[in-house]
């Protein structure tokens, strides 16, 4: 088990389409702190869609965090992005608390 640093982190809201149209601008917005050693709160809220390109990048972005020791944390997750942690068998892997309202995922 990594224990996290205490490093500084910043957040990151994502609006729209997590998917294979959209990856390349939403992965520089999330590896750039990264790679500079900066941590992240990354806000799912906005999210209306994601797809499996979307879910690769939350999980390479879950675990350059992990490998480096920086905190990152997925919050806010849309009914999209809820679906598919469902579906995949993911809610777990990330350990981040999804919070399901009643209907909000159909």
């Amino acid at each position: 088990m990594n224990q996290v640093s205490s490093s500084p982190s910043v957040l990151i809201s994502i609006d729209g389409e997590m998917s294979v149209f959209t990856i390349r601008d939403i992965a520089t917005r999330l590896l750039e702190p990264l790679s500079n050693g900066v941590g992240m709160e990354i806000d799912l809220t906005g999210v209306t869609e994601i797809d499996s390109a979307g879910l690769q990048l939350m999980i390479a972005v879950k675990k350059m965090a992990s490998d480096h020791e920086l905190p990152l944390r997925f919050v806010g997750h849309s009914s999209s992005v809820i679906r598919i942690l469902d579906l995949c068998d993911l809610v777990g892997f990330f350990g981040d608390p999804v919070f399901i309202q009643r209907g909000a995922v159909s």
